[in-house]
């Protein structure tokens, strides 16, 4: 029976039995493997095949894995590396990994961590690849790339959008706060034909209560004091585009029955005129509140409510659509990590637990301000547990979150080569082809074994 493709991994070494060895261990995990015994050939399979991982030697004859690296990194970006090395040379693969190198393991490396490290890899090669097209997909369909997500719930946001793009009817944009409403009002805009014209935003809740009708409508010059010249309102800066109302329902009733009248007349006053003014822009409104109960209350003109709400997009909140937390989760960090100049390539398999664990009651604006601090104050590449806020972690269960602890790297290399001793029933002959190393380099191994891990091999002949 046929398994699925894992994902494809190049590998790259000058010994053709540690080739050999690492490409017979990733084939049996469904991994897709590419071999180069140098540089040159590497440069030539990753400029035609599409690779996953990168898994390379760091010390070879002529160019090296540094000098493969970085040209991965400048050309390939999205493509995790992760080094092999010999004891000698650790100090370059660390000098590597703070300059963007996903992992490096000394040689023979543990297998098995070898293969977790590899699938966390090839899953950010994966969510960034996903990213990236799903950006140029928005982009060319729907003409707007600042909004992320696949699941259900954005696929229909999506398919309202394209639908409504060029119609003259207002629309009304409901969700919680921190769901990106006002990015779904530019991206109504910016795909419609009034694209080119201007797009002007008011936050209703942020004006002060005394100057909302001159905000909306403009003033003339000696309207009142302090009005020492002409003003246009925001009705006029966005003649011939899009006027975004955000917050609609914290206004007050005497100026929603002005703005009714300015929709419905398509003209307007300036506040101490009485010229009348022609206006023609699309309307967007958006509110966090259950406007048809405010209306019910009477703390929202019915008129009104039913002149913005010609369309309704309702945008699901974070913890209804957590399938796209993975992807908001990378591209958050790119933007971030761009920002500071840091090589913040993911976060761990335990700070992503929590995040699917977690409601979200900010929604992307919390989830971004998370991965902002997170980024900010990171001082590896990997986000961990500890770099999250604690009202994040709360009500998960103890002992979920140690997972990312590390053993050392002299006791993971020697539970390798007994693993492998174990695997030939004592045949270190074996065993040292397998691991991609001399008979004499095991027993050298071994002699730096402790007495507890020198016990396992009693007997082997």
């Amino acid at each position: 029976m046929n398994r699925k493709n894992t994902g494809t991994v190049l590998l790259v070494d000058d010994e053709p039995n540690a080739l050999r060895v690492l490409s017979a261990i990733l084939k049996e995990a469904s991994y897709n493997i590419y071999q180069a015994d140098g540089v040159d050939r590497a440069l030539e399979i990753v400029s035609a095949e599409n690779i996953d991982a990168v898994i390379t030697d760091l010390k070879m004859p002529g160019k090296d894995g540094v000098y493969f690296f970085n040209y991965l990194k400048s050309n390939y970006p999205y493509i995790p590396v992760i080094f092999l090395t010999a004891f000698g040379t650790v100090d370059s693969a660390v000098t590597a990994m703070t300059e963007g190198a996903f992992f490096y393991f000394i040689k023979p490396p543990d297998y098995i961590k070898l293969k977790a490290i590899l699938a966390k890899a090839v899953e950010q090669r994966r969510l960034k690849t996903e990213i990236a097209d799903l950006k140029s997909r928005l982009e060319s369909t729907y003409g707007f790339s600042s909004i992320i997500g696949k699941s259900p719930g954005m696929e229909s946001v999506f398919r309202m959008v394209e639908t409504i793009k060029d119609s003259s009817s207002n629309v009304l944009i409901t969700g919680e706060t921190g769901t990106g409403k006002e990015l779904l009002a530019r991206a109504v805009h910016y795909t419609s034909r009034r694209h080119y014209r201007p797009f002007v935003a008011v936050n209703c809740a942020a004006v002060p209560r005394e100057l909302l009708e001159a905000e909306f409508f403009g003033h003339e010059r000696g309207a009142f004091t302090g009005a020492v010249s002409r003003r246009l309102g925001k009705f006029e800066e966005a003649n011939t585009g899009t006027l975004f109302l955000d917050e609609i329902g914290e206004l007050e009733l005497s100026l929603q029955a002005k703005i009714l009248r300015a929709i419905q007349e398509k003209e307007i006053e300036r506040v101490g005129g009485n010229k009348k003014i022609k206006i023609d822009i699309r309307l967007i409104a958006s509110t966090n509140r259950d406007l048809a109960k405010e209306v019910r209350l009477k703390n929202f003109r019915a008129d009104l409510y039913y002149r913005l709400n010609v369309v309704q997009v309702k945008l699901p909140p974070l913890r209804e659509r957590k399938s796209d937390i993975p992807l908001l989760v990378t591209h958050f960090i790119d933007k971030f990590s761009q920002r500071e100049n840091k090589a913040v390539a993911s976060v761990s398999p335990e700070v992503m637990k929590v995040f699917l664990q977690y409601d979200w009651p900010g929604n992307l604006r919390e989830l971004e301000n998370v991965i902002e601090r997170a980024v900010v104050l990171a001082k590896r590449e990997v986000i961990g547990i500890k770099d999250i806020p604690g009202e994040i972690k709360k009500g998960i269960k103890t002992g979920t979150l140690n997972g990312d602890a590390l053993k050392p790297l002299k006791e993971m290399e020697l539970e390798t080569v007994i693993k492998a001793v174990n695997m030939f029933n004592g045949n270190k002959s074996r065993a040292a082809q397998a691991l991609g190393i001399t008979r004499k380099a095991l027993y050298g191994r071994l002699k730096e074994a402790d007495a507890n891990l020198l016990k396992k091999t009693e007997g082997w002949k």
